[in-house]
């Protein structure tokens, strides 16, 4: 492979001399690359077959060092098995994990990582596969509209490790990722407050009692109390001081007063806590509208 190397560096100066010569140059890159995977092709196979099970843990690194991650992890699932118990089986299960990673299959990447931490917990590797079984958690997680249950097993992933390794040069790391699947987290309360504001009067979904936009300002408070810091409370808030104005719009006469007194109360909390927020006008509105109400009733 080296000798292919020297080859196209001694011939790169030639090839920029024209555009026949660059022409030239493609197609000799091209004879070349065929050449090399005709010829790591060859070996693979041949080290596939082989029953040199040395060769093939170290071929397998090799795979494994120059990015060849498929082959690699087909390579080291064989190897593991007939290194058991030895120092080999423990890196075999390692590479293993990471060729999975690497492979973005990050829910198998996932189990491997799992399987190094329960089988090696004192291993050279023991902390990183910690961090990894996070890791690969973290890009198996949906959209935030979807099901968050993988995001809830990342986040404990990730927090089993800042628990174990709260010392560790990765701890950063690990608190980075944390954040970023709370906020995935939030998200999901977010959107699920907003579709319930957005369906308001609608009460096609009310099966049990209750209406929309009771669920909303349920929905954004219990995010707000879980999510003290999260960083769209401003969000939050709004959808709340909106659906308690509307709820008393659409509430019946016997409970318009308290609701309608709940709404002003909270207008007055919105703009006390953001007092330069481009929605203060429409808080102040409310207000007007609140107290219009309330001079009637």
């Amino acid at each position: 492979m080296a000798h292919f190397h020297i080859i196209i560096a001694n011939f790169a100066p030639c090839y920029m001399r024209t555009n026949e010569s660059k022409m030239k140059k493609s197609l000799l890159l091209l004879i070349v690359s065929a050449l090399l995977f005709s010829s790591c092709a060859k070996t693979y196979n041949a080290v596939l077959k082989s029953d040199d099970y040395e060769y093939k843990y170290e071929y397998a690194k090799e795979l494994y060092a120059r990015g060849k991650y498929l082959q690699a992890a087909t390579v080291l699932e064989e190897v593991i098995t007939i290194f058991k118990g030895t120092d080999k089986a423990e890196e075999s299960l390692f590479l293993l994990s990471m060729c999975q990673f690497h492979d973005q299959n990050y829910e198998t990447a996932a189990q491997y990582f799992k399987k190094y931490f329960k089988t090696y917990p004192k291993g050279i590797y023991t902390e990183s596969a910690c961090y990894y079984i996070g890791e690969s958690l973290f890009y198996s997680t949906p959209e935030p509209r979807l099901d968050q249950s993988e995001t809830v097993n990342a986040i404990a992933a990730f927090q089993e490790f800042l628990d174990i390794y709260g010392t560790s040069e990765i701890k950063e790391k690990a608190q980075t990722r944390l954040v970023q699947l709370q906020d995935k987290l939030v998200q999901k309360e977010f959107l699920s407050a907003q579709l319930y504001y957005n369906l308001g009067p609608y009460f096609g979904n009310c099966l049990d009692g209750g209406n929309n936009y009771e669920a909303c300002i349920i929905t954004a408070q219990n995010a707000l109390k879980d999510y003290p810091y999260c960083s769209n409370r401003e969000e939050f808030a709004l959808l709340i001081m909106k659906s308690k104005y509307h709820l008393a719009k659409q509430s019946i006469e016997s409970k318009q007063e308290d609701r309608y007194r709940d709404a002003e109360d909270e207008c007055y909390g919105f703009i006390n806590e953001y007092p330069d927020s481009k929605d203060r006008k429409l808080a102040e509105e409310y207000i007007k509208e609140c107290k219009k109400h309330l001079r009637e009733s």
